[in-house]
């Protein structure tokens, strides 16, 4: 195993390639992007949260609407750069509300061959598994038709079980 010098001479040389950091930067912007769209778009439905993107793992922000916060949920456009998708995850505000709503919807379809419950959300779905960034129109366009009818179909699931 390295440590953590070796590793970080090669993200240094990666860096300074500069290809890594033209990636990250264009797809940090794109996510920003959406969320200013879906606001022009969204807001009487929705309301935002900030962009979030301390790691290189994820970039995501929330978005939530009264019924979601007074179920103590929120929703998180996720962009996964380990797998390079889109991703829908409904998040609780603490971990015995993720256990509850996991409980309740481990076995729905957005859960399907999940044996345990995702580490951060109670639900992760893919949005878009191969994203075409050379035509970021259509893929904003796939993005929001995709997601705005996974949160309504997420959303009336939940309030049957009220």
């Amino acid at each position: 195993m390295k440590d953590l010098n070796s590793y970080v001479s090669i993200y240094k040389k990666q860096l300074q390639q500069g290809d890594v950091l033209i990636a990250y930067n264009g797809l940090v912007k794109f996510v920003m992007e959406l969320r200013t769209e879906f606001i022009k778009n969204h807001s009487d439905e929705y309301s935002f949260g900030g962009i979030l993107n301390g790691y290189m793992d994820y970039t995501y922000f929330y978005y939530s609407n009264d019924f979601l916060k007074s179920n103590k949920l929120k929703f998180g456009l996720v962009l996964n750069h380990l797998d390079m998708r889109f991703e829908l995850w409904l998040l609780g505000n603490t971990k015995p509300i993720q256990k509850k709503y996991w409980e309740l919807m481990k076995s729905t379809q957005w859960n399907t061959n999940r044996k345990q419950m995702p580490q951060y959300a109670i639900l992760e779905t893919i949005l878009i598994q191969n994203c075409d960034f050379n035509n970021l129109g259509f893929l904003s366009d796939q993005i929001e038709s995709k997601l705005f009818k996974s949160s309504t179909e997420i959303i009336h699931y939940l309030k049957k079980l009220n």
